[in-house]
């Protein structure tokens, strides 16, 4: 039974995206990956969004990563396995480029792809049952440039490489420490702590979390800042949203923003 990517929007701006494959730890098949990543193209463009929440059906596993019952058809030589990079890459890419903030809520299993997919979030929040790791050396296949690259900016290269070549499962608490993660969470309080952050990010100013959330992607790459992208850091000024937030600040009332 293939599984499906599906879309529940919450009210206030906030729409959670489930994973649901249950019978198979919600690994992504090929046509899931398809699906993610058109999805999360069609959620970019939606100028009424403010949060999306990326989760697991269930509560065994945000994600077991590719399924292995196609390992044959899509990495059974190196022509094929290109051909699914292209099509697993695109949709990691629709999730990080997507110009919303984006919130993994994560319970149970989280390892390979469906860690490399959590890592492509802005904010990872995991329960305390959550499971972590990327166990490929198992496998005999390599974690690919595009794939490794949110894990290094997670947890620099000794964890990275501890987390490669050990290829060993962790807990919540360690990917805590290292960074992997920003909240952990109790299991009594979990669902909750999730809505309550998607609703933090949700009450500000989404232009704002939208210019943070690009200049944030953008400050990593090497190249110089131009004269038209050090403007674009006082464009906020010239928002509605600037006049709604500081003449609530002065008020001393709650902003409630219109984001444009």
């Amino acid at each position: 039974m293939t599984g499906q990517i599906r879309a529940e929007p919450l009210g206030e701006g906030i729409v959670r995206v489930v994973i649901d494959h249950q019978e198979r730890r919600n690994a992504l098949d090929n046509a899931m990956w398809d699906s993610l990543g058109a999805l999360m193209r069609d959620l970019d463009a939606d100028e009424t969004l403010r949060c999306v929440i990326l989760t697991g059906a269930g509560d065994k596993a945000f994600g077991a990563g590719a399924d292995i019952s196609e390992f044959e058809e899509n990495r059974g030589d190196s022509a094929r396995a290109r051909r699914f990079a292209e099509r697993t890459h695109g949709a990691l890419a629709a999730v990080k480029q997507c110009r919303h903030p984006v919130l993994a809520a994560i319970r149970g299993l989280c390892v390979g792809g469906g860690l490399e997919l959590a890592l492509c979030a802005d904010l990872r929040l995991a329960a305390e049952d959550a499971r972590f790791g990327i166990p490929v050396k198992r496998l005999g296949l390599v974690v690919a440039y595009e794939e490794m690259e949110g894990l290094l900016e997670a947890v620099g290269k000794a964890n990275a490489l501890r987390i490669l070549l050990e290829g060993d499962l962790f807990g919540a608490e360690e990917a805590l420490r290292m960074g992997l993660i920003n909240h952990l969470a109790p299991l009594a309080d979990y669902e909750d702590q999730v809505l309550e952050r998607a609703h933090l990010i949700a009450e500000g100013a989404p232009l704002v979390a939208r210019w943070h959330k690009k200049f944030a992607n953008r400050l990593l790459d090497p190249r110089p800042l131009t004269a038209e992208e050090r403007d674009e850091s006082f464009a906020c000024f010239d928002s509605e949203d600037f006049r709604i937030g500081y003449r609530a600040f002065l008020a001393k009332q709650k902003p409630t923003f219109v984001g444009r």
